[in-house]
């Protein structure tokens, strides 16, 4: 991992914040879901990926990590079913972010809540690039329930596609652009390059995670997984399938490096902390994973450790 460890200044009132705003949507009064948030952390998280946020920004961040833990896991509990059935849910999701309709349940009211402190604290732009983005993330979901469903898992380069949609990653970046001294100008944001950093950073800070999770999503059953997917190419063990997407991690860490040292000079002041923030994730996501309650069954891989 190139990128320091780093902490978030900030992060204790921001968990406080995220316990506040969940009892405030009335999801922790859901079966589960207070465990879940004690063993997954999203304040932390959210300290490592931003760093030197100011609080605001922080606490944005930091519920929608938590908000997207409850609707991944609830997402995979009932596409697991049928796709068919996550269909409400998904809709419900779109409606909200598309043409900010009602919501109808606790999670779409959270989903509404997070969605109105975006646009209180993001420009108009900013906060429609949050709102695509994270409708992309939505459907990302029901294409996972649906390969999830198919007698034969997905191929490498079908699941690392629907694993880009499912991280959730990209609709943090405009909060990152949020956290900066002014918006990126057109030229900046649209720059080929720092496109491409964008996707890099996603893929790396998702692709982590996975690589901690590989043994809990082999016993569940899982197929969209880094590790896993390597695993059914190439037909090996599990310890090998995960060197193989270290590998594949560090290719694609090495050419962010690369492209971001090329376009550095190119950047404004703002630019510069925009694409801080995608290397935030990176960095993040490693750190995290590494200590987390979730991925306790990482210490049976020990090449992770």
């Amino acid at each position: 991992m190139p990128f320091p460890f780093l902490s978030n200044s900030h992060a204790s009132a921001a968990a406080a914040g995220v316990d506040v705003w969940l009892r405030s949507c009335g999801l922790t009064d859901e079966v589960g879901v207070a465990a879940m948030i004690a063993f997954t952390r999203p304040a932390e998280l959210a300290s490592y990926n931003s760093p030197t946020a100011e609080l605001d920004v922080l606490q944005i961040v930091a519920n929608q990590i938590a908000y997207q833990f409850i609707f991944d896991d609830r997402a995979e509990e009932i596409g697991r079913q049928s796709p068919d059935r996550l269909l409400p849910m998904l809709c419900e999701s779109i409606g909200i972010l598309r043409d900010d309709a009602s919501p109808s349940t606790r999670l779409g009211a959270a989903l509404a809540d997070l969605h109105r402190q975006v646009r209180l604290r993001c420009t108009p732009a900013q906060a429609a690039r949050w709102a695509w983005k994270s409708r992309e993330y939505v459907h990302g979901l029901l294409y996972e329930a649906v390969a999830q469903a198919k007698p034969l898992p997905p191929r490498m380069k079908l699941s690392t596609s629907i694993r880009s949609l499912t991280a959730g990653v990209e609709p943090f970046f405009p909060l990152a652009e949020a956290a900066q001294p002014r918006e990126l100008s057109s030229e900046e944001l649209h720059h080929p390059v720092v496109q491409r950093l964008s996707r890099l950073s996603a893929d790396a800070a998702v692709w982590i995670p996975d690589l901690f999770s590989s043994v809990k999503e082999q016993r569940a059953g899982g197929v969209i997984n880094l590790a896993l997917a390597h695993q059914r190419a190439h037909r090996c063990s599990l310890p090998v399938a995960v060197m193989l997407a270290i590998q594949q991690i560090n290719s694609t860490i090495r050419e962010f490096e690369r492209l971001y040292e090329e376009i550095e000079p190119e950047l404004s002041p703002a630019g510069i902390g925009y694409v801080d923030g995608m290397a935030g994730w990176i960095r993040g996501c490693y750190y995290w994973s590494r200590t987390v309650p979730r991925y306790v069954d990482a210490a049976l891989t020990p090449a992770l450790l």
